[in-house]
């Protein structure tokens, strides 16, 4: 059973830069692909970034490259999603989910572990 804690959210102005950690406990870190995802008011929540076990691989949404950076460091227990060049329509509750499999976690699903999410607030 893994446990997953999201930080580093917050209110900021746009263009400014924040970095979410996501941290683990209750497993083998290095066993689990981990994927950040996010969710705005009304609507579906979406695929942000993903990582493979080792950190040596990653996958972006289209809309995310650029500008958001995943990395992870296993020692630590912690998965990362660097945000740069924010924009309003990046506010949502951010949510990291483990899996314990060698594939990229791009898409939601419920048996997955999951974070209780961060708020990141983006004004104009």
């Amino acid at each position: 059973q893994v446990q997953l804690v999201e930080s580093g959210g917050g209110l900021v102005q746009a263009g400014v830069s924040l970095r979410l950690s996501c941290a683990a406990s209750g497993g083998t870190f290095s066993n689990y692909a981990v994927g950040w995802f996010r969710q705005a008011p009304g609507k579906e929540r979406e695929f942000v970034a993903a990582i493979g076990r080792s950190g040596v691989g990653t996958t972006y949404a289209n809309s995310m490259k650029g500008r958001f950076t995943i990395s992870r460091d296993n020692a630590k227990n912690t998965v990362y999603l660097q945000m740069n060049s924010l924009k309003p329509e990046d506010t949502a509750v951010y949510y990291c989910a483990a899996r314990g499999s060698s594939m990229y976690i791009t898409r939601k699903n419920d048996d997955d572990y999951w974070g209780q999410g961060s708020q990141v607030t983006v004004s104009s």
